[in-house]
């Protein structure tokens, strides 16, 4: 009987034949970020605990409320960087080069195929991506690994997500995620691996499997995977740290043909029309035609989700030689330094800025609510985030619409919940 990608690399990070119901595993990287990680740091202190296991395998990235919303916010910063210089720990990362941990870490080169990665934030499944075993835990949870380089995790149910088809136009990786929650619910995968594969996940770029994965836990799921493949090694070799290296395809990477899952659900991708999650929970998936009246205050294009470079480039395409609807905050995030400097090589920040969108750094800010786009009371936003949950994005009166770049975009031109396809030239 076999056995899926995700168990393997449990086992060969717990040094057992068989997985059993918990699993004793070794880490091989753990990050944390501005608000989890002081948290972290005062269990660390707390628990007495001496040293890291090895200040090269442990990053901070101070990306959520950073540039500093408040003093709080800049004394957790500045917590963060005297802990990480009294360990040694030099993968920490302000402002300078830096970006979403979620986009940022994975474009560093943190991670390869096969890696077992512990992050103090939920969506740290988006590195799954890459054919890692990438879990989101407590902040005491990554306490404990920092010290032990170890996790306890219990063995999960594995379900197969199985697309097949060919995709409609305007219909992108974040619709396909989007749909699937809606079909399967929000507590639909609760502490369950998503493996996402098939012909259309095998066509697909590194940036629609990284918004594939990133949304897994939005279905209750402890991770997302995909096994490696060449377009994840040719993405690995471009990464600052694996730059130029040839990665040879470790052969046990991959689930096997009889492995065992609790479901396998095949999804014809042919029928998935472009969609967009009503308030408030990403799986209230809708057509983006049934929503054609609804009026929007301000529209978000960023975020872990889909502030890749190939996201700005879909919206640069929309809004070129356009402006957006007059009164309507138009806020663009790049989520790293890198895919900030190549828009604006290839001229799609200028688009944005000649279009009236607002240019910000790379930040969570707006996707929790927390600076950079707050949300008043009855305020409504169209948002490539990932969560639009009551408050998320501020006013637990305000209302928050999940959509791709494309349906994003072209709500901006409008204000109002548009299909694409109204405003493309």
């Amino acid at each position: 009987m076999g056995i899926s990608l995700i168990e393997k690399i449990l086992i060969r990070h717990s040094s057992k034949k068989k997985l059993e119901d918990f699993a004793y595993a070794k880490v091989d990287f753990a990050f944390s970020n501005d608000i989890t990680g002081p948290l972290a740091i005062k269990e660390f202190e707390n628990n007495g605990f001496g040293e890291v296991f090895n200040p090269n395998k442990i990053a901070f990235v101070c990306d959520h409320f950073t540039p500093a919303r408040d003093l709080k916010t800049a004394n957790n910063v500045k917590y963060i960087k005297q802990f990480c210089k009294k360990h040694k720990i030099k993968n920490f990362f302000d402002i300078n080069h830096c970006g979403i941990e979620h986009s940022f870490l994975p474009e560093q080169g943190f991670f390869t195929p096969g890696d077992l990665v512990l992050g103090a934030d939920s969506h740290t499944c988006t590195h799954g991506a890459l054919g890692a075993a990438a879990f989101g835990v407590g902040s005491t949870d990554l306490a404990g690994a920092m010290f032990s380089g170890r996790v306890w995790l219990k063995k999960p149910a594995v379900v197969k997500f199985l697309y097949t088809g060919r995709l409609n136009k305007w219909v992108s990786a974040k619709d396909l995620i989007l749909w699937t929650i809606s079909r399967i619910g929000v507590d639909g995968a609760t502490y369950k691996v998503m493996e996402f594969c098939g012909p259309v996940i095998e066509k697909m770029s590194m940036d629609g499997r990284f918004t594939i994965c990133n949304m897994a836990v939005e279905a209750g799921a402890k991770t997302g995977i995909i096994a490696p493949d060449e377009t994840t090694y040719s993405y690995l070799s471009q990464t600052s740290r694996l730059r130029g290296k040839i990665f040879k395809t470790k052969k046990w990477l991959f689930s096997d043909k009889d492995a065992v899952y609790e479901d396998v659900l095949e999804i014809d991708v042919s029928k998935i029309p472009p969609i967009v999650s009503v308030p408030h929970l990403p799986g209230n998936g809708r057509p983006v035609e049934t929503l054609s009246k609804v009026k929007v205050n301000q529209v978000v294009i960023g975020s872990c989700t889909n502030g890749r470079l190939s996201d700005l480039e879909t919206a640069a395409k929309i809004l070129r030689g356009k402006k957006v609807k007059k009164g309507l905050r138009v806020i663009i995030f790049p989520a790293t330094y890198n895919i900030y400097k190549q828009a604006l090589q290839k001229g799609y920040i200028s688009i944005f800025l000649d279009s009236g969108c607002i240019i910000s750094p790379p930040t969570c800010g707006p996707c929790l609510g927390g600076h950079m786009g707050v949300l008043a009371e009855g305020e409504v936003a169209v948002s490539t985030t990932n969560r639009n949950f009551i408050g998320r994005m501020g006013s637990p009166k305000s209302f928050v619409y999940l959509s791709s770049p494309a349906v994003a975009a072209a709500s901006a031109l409008t204000g109002r919940i548009t299909h694409p396809r109204e405003v493309a030239k």
